[in-house]
């Protein structure tokens, strides 16, 4: 358990711009109470709180787009540690505290490296019990890989607070439909995208694509798709609300 004197708390607040163990509640479509704690083992960069209130704010938009204008951010607070340089602006945690934050920043994890991840063990619709991100996920370079952070942190609230699992399968990213084609695995058939490794081949044995090839969506489509699938789409706009209904969570 990492003691609370290791922390000071920058506190902010978004309003919605018109034009567990978890102390997050939801006051009037509006997430309060979202805590974000920085690992004290991570070197002082102040860019990294800069890129994280920016992470927040675009996400606050991009949730309240993606859930129809259900819910957004409220008030926020990261745990920054105390061996990082002291600001005014700075408060001594309350109840706030690592063990209880809802998203950390730590370093990577062995098995996924740089990539965010959402900590779940329940089954589907069961709340997470963290968000990790790395401080490398902040730096500039990331953006090419990862696409817009606010939007890779929806799709892993989405991990997070309602429990749902992404809608691609890394194991098995391809299938044979009823047409007898072969198919990426992905939510909307009709959305568009080429096949890349070479030309893709089919494997001898199972008749799909061979295991480096890779199913590109198209960037500029109509098809709409959930963000649980790629969020960096610009198509998609909305979570998969017939599916799951979120409208008190």
């Amino acid at each position: 358990m990492m003691a609370s004197n290791l922390f000071l708390v920058l506190a902010f607040s978004l309003l919605l711009q018109q034009g567990t163990t978890s102390m997050i509640h939801l006051n009037s479509n509006r997430y309060e109470n979202l805590v974000i704690a920085i690992n004290p083992d991570v070197p002082e960069d102040e860019k990294i709180i800069d890129k994280i209130k920016e992470m927040v704010s675009e996400a606050s938009m991009y949730l309240f787009q993606a859930t129809e204008k259900r819910f957004y951010f409220g008030n926020v607070s990261i745990l920054i540690p105390t061996t990082w340089q002291s600001e005014a602006s700075y408060l001594i945690p309350k109840l706030e505290s690592y063990d209880k934050a809802d998203v950390i920043v730590a370093d990577p994890f062995v098995k996924y490296g740089d990539d965010p991840y959402t900590l779940q063990f329940g089954d589907c619709g069961t709340m997470g019990r963290y968000i990790h991100f790395t401080p490398n996920f902040f730096s500039d370079k990331s953006l090419d890989q990862y696409g817009p952070r606010g939007r890779v942190f929806v799709h892993e609230w989405a991990h997070f607070r309602w429990g749902v699992f992404d809608e691609y399968d890394m194991n098995n990213p391809f299938y044979f439909s009823s047409q007898k084609t072969i198919e990426a695995t992905r939510v909307i058939v009709n959305q568009g995208g080429s096949y890349i490794e070479r030309l893709c081949r089919s494997d001898d044995q199972t008749g799909l694509y061979e295991a480096k090839c890779v199913f590109i969506p198209k960037q500029d489509q109509e098809e709409k798709s959930s963000l649980m699938f790629m969020q960096s789409l610009d198509s998609q706009s909305k979570t998969e609300q017939n599916k799951n209904k979120t409208s008190s969570r």
